[in-house]
């Protein structure tokens, strides 16, 4: 059975690429600020550990809000980096490219502390789980970190600092701002690996 791994060239997802070494990784650029810098980490993260990379790209940034569009959030966002349906739409985007591979394992880099985002939940990885199941293909979709956090998650994974820091955690830019939730989570977990301060 093949796995591809959703690849957002983030600190978590390298991490998960390094631990379990799937044979595919899919990175979306869905007109996100970030995208560029997201696909220059996960190419190079791929290069560096022989995976077959693919780059799906599908210019939704009109439907995009918060830091990751560059617009206020709206109100119903729990953070100002939510994105509206965001991991439902680049499992979906990340399952159509990878299903002419004969792929039946995708996985995303969830962790437990992604719960403030409802779909970062593991109730929401089991149902858009159960919802690939059900389709052609009977692909499954794993979450192999939703119990940890990212420092757990990079000690576990036995990732190297050299391989790590070609992550992009920056929500607003090609480059790191310093400010957002995803630098600033960035910045906490490389203390508590010991490789801070920041």
């Amino acid at each position: 059975m093949s796995a591809a791994l959703l690849l957002s060239g983030g600190m978590d997802s390298v991490a998960i690429a390094y631990w379990k070494r799937p044979e595919f990784a899919v990175t979306i650029d869905y007109g996100q600020l970030a995208a560029p810098a997201e696909v220059r980490a996960a190419t190079a993260v791929c290069e560096m550990l022989g995976i077959a990379h693919r780059v799906v790209r599908a210019n939704l940034a009109a439907l995009g809000s918060g830091d990751m569009a560059g617009r206020p959030k709206i109100g119903v966002a729990p953070l100002s980096e939510w994105w509206p349906y965001r991991n439902q739409m680049v499992v979906t985007l990340a399952a159509m490219a990878v299903i002419p591979l004969g792929v039946t394992r995708l996985m995303i880099g969830t962790l437990g502390t992604d719960g403030e985002h409802v779909d970062g939940q593991p109730a929401f990885i089991e149902r858009l789980d159960g919802l690939l199941r059900m389709q052609e293909g009977g692909m499954s979709l794993e979450a192999p970190a939703i119990g940890m956090s990212a420092a757990e998650l990079v000690r576990r994974a036995g990732v190297p600092i050299d391989v790590l820091a070609w992550s992009h955690s920056c929500h607003r830019s090609d480059y790191a701002c310093g400010e957002c939730g995803g630098c600033r989570k960035h910045y906490r977990t490389m203390e508590a690996i010991g490789a801070g301060p920041y």
